[in-house]
């Protein structure tokens, strides 16, 4: 049988895969994505019931992967009591979602998109709740954003989903940065971030002067999450979302996610005044503000909406107060409030799906053409409104208990509010059902009736638990909330009773009187709801913190428009200016005067005149590229070859050979993508063939740039001079030079230091070159080069035109390249095998991935060059974007591998393998991740070579493109 221990993460990681396999299905697989997401869920439902046993009496099931043991951070997973009860939340309800919207979702929907979202939210939820690290926490945390991002935007063609998703976003993102903040302020009280000393150091945090701070910041992030006061202006925008969409994120995910961490650190923030009156203080105002502005509205929906925004409020209320029993009830109330929540929104659902609309002042008598509905539908409404005998009656009295508490026998603020909440409770859940009764109307959008048996199904079960739950709420729920309750309290755990009937007592009196003064108030309302069917009379009331965001968000970004205007250009040479003045005035301002202002003539003890020389020539070619430049691009772009190779020398004279090898391959590759784009560049207006006479502004700013780029390229060589010649502190490279050979496998201490102690930082740096590579060959293809009329005579841009090649001479030269094309085909095996033997010999000499990759690369572009785009792609079938992709898995599986074995993530391992032939090989386990290496570089140059390639074929075969040709100004600035 599997230990916990191996089932956590695949608890997490399946909603994942699901996710990756859903969208990969096609669009027509509706009963395929329904039948993956449901067996996903039910898997993850059935891994949950199988974990039980890890909880009971207080059990705490521990996972954890080294990741970067040293920095001690790994990934750690975490399940007690409270965790297992969210993820039974998160996977029963997903699983009934999952079903409900497989007959919600029409066939014209995207359905494989909504799944793959919808599984992505699932596993973003399930890393939330069994997170054992608070920075682990919080990437989950986003992760949630993200994903609820996605499926409230789901219908992005309409302008009220789009909207709610960017403000639903906005203000979680918000909230997420800072928790953030917020627990790296804990971690370093703490001293770690892992929870389990987080939960136990609760004194030793509220003793310390940052308590407050991280406090207020984790507050934030927990009360944007969950829609509290004043930030619960965002949960009603999002019911632009699919009803599948708003029953989970509103009943058992994303707004509970807020409640789940004030639960989680309890132990560690509460128990002050600072807590009370933060907590506390915004449930009240949210489970007032929310449950009247439920009583109002109009959309069945929004309604629900805002009844979340209160139950939400006085779970936080509940919190808030800070008592055992308090704790209690608001882990009962959040498992009551999931179910008939859920069912309440799905019933809702049921409504627009079969009449077209979800309007209450037009629909009326639908218990004549729904009946079943209906009924479950009351049922639902009579647990949201604390109706004895259903379970939300039971968790409101413990509510009003802990107000009755608070107060004493003299405040009675908070008993009030309570009664005041539960009489609105009443009011908006009658509101509700009064759709059901009446004369059914004849003029609904469509005809309505029961809808599939299996779409009602999850309905039927939600109700069947608020039934139960409310005869027998000891029997149903008892021990999984005794082991909830138990994971957050511990030893203070009180002893509480879930009977149905505790006596008469001030509690069940404040019941009465909620369900009593709610019937009232409701009848009260009765006229003012008639008039506003007949559109007579205006809401009474707006308490929509939305308005408030726009006109931030709008201020906002007028102060960046302001901003960018003052301070931004689209010119490039004044934003190069400004880089170079602050390159050049930083350094001198910060570093202290004698470092760089006096001079000390040892410095040049030791300088070789020849290494002078081949700097000289360096200087030269660049100077000279900025002069030519101005006339012939070619020639400047061979002059900064020139440059490029007195780099690579320099590297090789320090004794850096891997550096000088990389160095010489990049600038071999860059030279010829930039030789490529060179023809797209607008025509170079030369002031002497056309006789025009330079402004004398354009000789002082040319004059100004130079001096400036001069200052700044000695300014630099200073620093870098004065650094390296002054003495030096014990190096880090002592360590990596005597731990190469024994910890890494490899005498190239370079290679090693890449692909197994940095191995980490190269494997991010892979994933970037990749995503650049891939926007690249995006944005290119959306570019049209300008007409050929436009481009460059062949002459001026230093080029051979092939057009424009009519002598017999030039005839005969582009036979000879054709001829020495046909040829050079042969060079790539040659230049592979170089390739091979670089990559080969990485590990102990100077080469390795990346320059093996490089050379590949540069045999591709030497055909591409010689033999055509034609010929290479029909021979070759390069497929670039398949080496991204095998790239970055191969590195990817090298450090998932080592996990596999019990090793922190990429953790290289060496073999000596004995082979007949070749006698004992040297193989270590970095050679996969170096191959990885060598793919995501010789599949990103071939990505955007292919994009370059195809734009130069584009603007060859189709003079009349759409590009438009070099503005004025440009041919100007040019000049």
């Amino acid at each position: 049988m599997p230990t916990p221990e191996y089932l956590l993460p695949l608890l997490v990681l399946l909603p994942f895969i699901g996710s990756v396999i859903a969208a990969c299905m096609p669009s027509d697989a509706r009963n395929r994505e329904a039948w993956l997401a449901g067996g996903v869920s039910l898997c993850g439902l059935l891994l949950v019931v199988w974990l039980y046993p890890a909880i009971v009496d207080g059990g705490v099931a521990h996972f954890r992967l080294e990741w970067m043991p040293l920095q001690g951070v790994a990934f750690s997973l975490r399940l007690d009591g409270l965790a297992w009860l969210f993820s039974l939340l998160v996977l029963g309800i997903g699983a009934l979602v999952v079903l409900y919207a497989r007959y919600y979702m029409s066939p014209e929907d995207p359905v494989p998109r909504f799944f793959s979202f919808l599984l992505a939210f699932m596993g973003s939820m399930l890393g939330v709740v069994l997170s054992g690290n608070l920075i682990q926490l919080v990437v989950f945390w986003e992760l949630t954003s993200i994903t609820s991002f996605l499926l409230i935007a789901y219908w992005h063609h309409r302008i009220d989903a789009r909207r709610g998703a960017r403000m639903a976003f906005t203000v979680t993102a918000t909230g997420g940065l800072c928790l953030l903040a917020g627990v790296l302020i804990i971690g370093h009280i703490v001293g770690s971030y892992e929870l389990d000393a987080v939960l136990a150091a609760g004194e030793l945090v509220k003793g310390h002067p940052w308590y407050v701070p991280a406090l207020v910041l984790v507050a934030l992030g927990a009360l944007t999450k969950s829609a509290q006061f004043p930030f619960h202006f965002w949960l009603p925008h999002a019911m632009a979302a699919p009803t599948p969409v708003s029953s989970y994120l509103h009943s058992a995910t994303m707004v509970k996610a807020g409640v789940f961490l004030l639960m989680r650190l309890w132990p560690t923030l509460s128990g002050t005044p600072e807590w009370t009156w933060i907590v506390a203080g915004a449930g009240v105002l949210t489970m007032l503000i929310g449950a009247f502005a439920a009583i109002f509205q109009h959309d069945l929906k929004g309604l629900l909406a805002y009844s979340t925004i209160s139950h939400l409020g006085l779970i936080t209320v509940l919190l808030g107060i800070g008592t055992p029993l308090a704790m209690v009830a608001a882990i009962f109330h959040t498992l009551n409030h999931a179910t008939f929540k859920a069912s309440l929104f799905m019933a809702a659902g049921i409504i627009d799906h079969e009449t077209g609309t979800r309007d209450m002042r037009v629909l009326r008598g639908l218990r004549q053409a729904l009946p079943i509905t209906a009924t479950l539908a009351i049922v639902a409404s009579g647990a949201m409104a604390g109706v004895p005998l259903l379970n939300g009656f039971i968790s409101k009295e413990m509510f009003f208990a802990e107000a009755l508490l608070v107060g004493g026998s003299e405040n009675w603020w908070m008993s009030w509010a309570a009664v005041a909440m539960g009489v609105f409770g009443v009011a908006y859940s009658l509101r509700f059902i009064s759709v059901f009764f009446g004369r059914l109307p004849v003029d609904l959008p469509r005809a309505p009736h029961e809808p599939p048996r299996w779409m009602r199904f999850p309905v039927e079960c939600l109700v069947l638990l608020c039934l139960l739950v409310g005869v027998a709420p000891g029997l149903v729920v008892g021990p999984v909330l005794e082991y909830a309750v138990e994971s957050v309290l511990g030893a203070r755990t009180p002893h509480y009773d879930l009977a149905v009937w505790h006596g008469f007592n001030l509690p069940l009196l404040m019941s009465l009187a909620a369900l009593v003064g709610g019937v009232l108030f409701y009848t009260a309302l009765r006229r003012y709801y008639d008039l506003a069917a007949r559109e007579r009379v205006p809401v009474l009331y707006r308490f929509n913190g939305a308005q408030a965001y726009e006109t931030a968000m709008l201020r906002l970004t007028a102060g960046m428009s302001w901003l960018v205007k003052r301070l931004s250009t689209r010119r490039l040479q004044p934003q190069l200016l400004l880089l170079m003045v602050a390159l050049v005035a930083v350094p001198v301002l910060l570093a202290r005067p004698p470092a760089l202002l006096v001079f000390d003539p040892t410095m040049l003890a030791g300088a070789d005149p020849l290494f002078a020389l081949m700097w000289v020539i360096g200087c030269g070619c660049a100077l000279a590229a900025a002069w030519q430049a101005k006339y012939h691009r070619l020639a400047a772009l061979i002059l900064v070859g020139g440059t490029g190779i007195v780099t690579s020398m320099t590297f090789l004279w320090l004794s850096a050979p891997d550096l000088a090898l990389t160095q010489l391959m990049v600038e071999t590759v860059t030279t010829v993508l930039i030789l490529l784009g060179l023809r797209w560049l607008p025509p170079r207006i030369v002031p002497r063939e056309l006789n025009i006479k330079v402004p004398r502004m354009v000789w002082l700013r040319r004059s100004r740039d130079m001096a400036v780029a001069v200052i700044g390229g000695l300014a630099m060589a200073t620093v870098s001079y004065v650094v390296l010649v002054r003495p030096q502190p014990p190096s880090i490279g002592d360590f990596f030079l005597l731990r190469a050979l024994s910890e890494g496998g490899g005498t190239n201490v370079v290679n090693v230091l890449l692909v197994d102690f940095r191995g980490f930082d190269t494997m991010g740096e892979i994933t970037v070159l990749a995503i650049v590579a891939l926007t690249v060959y995006a944005l290119l293809r959306r570019f049209r080069p300008a007409p050929e009329s436009v481009a460059l005579p062949a002459q001026q841009a230093g080029g051979i035109d092939p057009a424009s090649a009519q002598t017999p001479a030039e005839q005969a030269e582009r036979g000879y390249l054709l001829v020495a094309g046909v040829y050079l085909r042969a060079l790539l095996p040659f230049m592979g095998l170089a390739a091979v033997y670089f990559f080969m010999r990485g590990h102990n000499l100077p080469g390795g991935g990346f320059v093996a990759g490089l050379i590949f690369s540069v045999a591709i572009i030497v055909q591409y060059m010689l033999a055509g785009t034609a010929w290479v792609e029909s021979h070759l079938r390069l497929q670039p974007h398949r080496w991204l992709a095998w790239g970055l898995g191969v590195a990817a599986m090298t450090g998932i591998g080592a996990w596999l074995l019990g090793y922190p993530f990429l953790t290289s391992h060496t073999a000596h393998l004995h082979l007949p032939v070749l006698g004992e090989v040297h193989v270590p386990s970095a050679f996969m991740f170096d191959l990885g290496v060598f793919m995501v570089v010789v599949g990103s140059t071939m990505l955007i070579l292919v994009a370059l390639a195809h734009q130069s074929i584009r603007s060859h075969r189709v003079p009349g493109s759409t590009g438009a040709p070099p503005r004025a100004d440009q041919a100007q600035e040019a000049g």
